[in-house]
């Protein structure tokens, strides 16, 4: 431990997680970047082993990885309060941001200028989808094996329409029988590598190598909270389904209630699900607003599944039938909200205090390699997906025997979403410049069509 610095208080570590969530952009990858440079690097409350070990942890569950980091080390440092203060903060600012978007978006969404802004962001977005294609794809094809998974699973979702449940529970018997089986391909984990480019020792952190949070006690307070968070998550749905069944209000809570335990791999992979569902199955929005919501969670702090909130709003704000749809919407966004990070406390309260012995288990981080590639799979689906309606203005769709499948009509090209889609893949792969830029770029480009009449 470093004597140097006194342990923080509840209050002193609530400034800190304040500031962690104000800077939450960037997705995943860049807020976990935040957490590691602030919380070891500078303050040097953790060390990486154990911040690392935190990571592994948070990997092997459903939901955003991101948060669910924040929540853990929140657990670590201060029990079930300080897990609740750093989980809580960290997807508050999107909580508040993307609803004042939606409300902004159900107003004046059909205005040129607010339009056109959009119609450059879906540009961008696509452009950040393919490079999250990649970056996983580096991290989690590592071998054959892993790439005949990723391989697959975009035939699946792609050329037969697999439902995505599928498909992770496909992938993840598949690593787990090969670890089993101890072959080579499956015998790596699913964990990260070095988060930071400097490495703190956990011996002179101040929660050091070792750390008493588990004693009985402290194991009890997490399970008490873990299993009042899955009555905070499962009562409402259940009062929904009994009380107004086939509204839409019970729709959005059995969805996303069941997106809620099979959100691996991230917004990018669960965003497959959700085009499939929010838009084939229930209509609650256009395929391009899909665009147009994960643009709005990529420009505002808090985990990107926070484009989850937009889907809600959307779908309660046209299905609800009130004489105030905005209300509605309200609603719809706050319960999908609720039910997506409310189980995601239950899975830190639960699985906490045994987290040693979950990482140590080969077979379910084997399980958990293979998920991971299957997702590769799922996230280029959703890239091309996106490029098809984002560039062509009419699809059709082609069925033949188990064969579904979307293609685009050549001839209904969009010419300006076209170069201005391209002109993001260059800013974001060979200029390799960053999200914000791109983001902002393109929305500027969009607004400049607009005013050129050009869209």
């Amino acid at each position: 431990m470093n004597n140097e610095t006194t342990y923080p208080t509840l209050s002193e570590a609530t400034k800190v997680w304040a500031r962690i969530a104000a800077l939450s952009f960037g997705g995943p990858a860049g807020q976990i970047a935040v957490m590691h440079r602030i919380l070891v690097e500078e303050k040097r409350w953790i060390g990486d082993g154990r911040f690392l070990h935190a990571l592994n942890f948070c990997m092997l569950l459903p939901g955003p990885e991101a948060q669910q980091l924040a929540t853990y080390i929140g657990w670590l440092m201060h029990g079930v309060r300080g897990a609740l203060v750093a989980g809580l903060l960290f997807i508050l600012p999107g909580i508040v941001a993307i609803m004042a978007l939606s409300w902004v978006y159900a107003i004046w969404g059909d205005v040129g200028f607010v339009s056109a802004l959009f119609f450059g962001l879906k540009a961008a977005v696509l452009a950040i989808v393919l490079q999250a294609v990649v970056r996983v794809g580096k991290r989690a094809l590592k071998n054959v094996a892993m790439q005949a998974i990723a391989a697959a699973s975009f035939v699946a979702i792609f050329a037969f329409a697999a439902p995505f449940p599928l498909i992770v529970a496909a992938a993840a018997l598949i690593g787990w029988a090969g670890a089993k089986a101890g072959l080579a391909a499956f015998q790596g984990g699913g964990g990260h590598g070095s988060v930071g480019k400097t490495h703190v020792d956990d011996a002179t952190t101040l929660l050091g190598e070792e750390h008493g949070d588990l004693t009985g006690a402290a194991r009890a307070s997490a399970f008490r909270a873990g299993a009042a968070a899955l009555v905070l998550w499962v009562l409402p749905v259940a009062a929904l389904v009994l009380l107004a069944p086939g509204s839409v209000f019970a729709d959005i809570a059995t969805f996303f209630s069941k997106l809620a335990v099979l959100t691996f791999g991230g917004a990018y992979a669960v965003l497959a699900w959700v085009a499939q569902e929010a838009v084939g199955t229930y209509g609650w929005l256009e395929p391009g607003e899909m665009l147009d919501g994960l643009g709005m969670a990529e420009t505002t702090p808090g985990p990107l599944i926070m484009v989850l909130q937009f889907v809600g709003f959307m779908g309660a704000l046209r299905e609800a039938g009130w004489a105030a749809p905005l209300l509605a919407g309200t609603l719809g966004g706050l319960l999908a909200t609720w039910v997506t990070f409310a189980p995601c406390f239950a899975w830190i309260f639960l699985g906490a205090p045994f987290m040693e012995r979950l990482r140590q288990n080969r077979a379910l981080s084997a399980a958990l390699s293979a998920v991971t590639a299957a997702v590769v799979g799922v996230i280029l689906n959703l890239a091309i997906w996106f490029a098809i309606h984002v560039v062509w203005r009419e699809v059709a769709r082609v069925e033949a025997g188990p064969l579904s499948l979307e293609l685009p009509i050549i001839a209904s090209i969009d010419w300006a979403a076209a170069i201005l889609s391209a002109l993001a893949l260059l800013a974001v792969f060979r200029l390799k410049l960053g999200m914000a830029t791109v983001l902002g770029g393109a929305a500027a480009l969009g607004v400049a069509l607009h005013l050129a009449g050009l869209v």
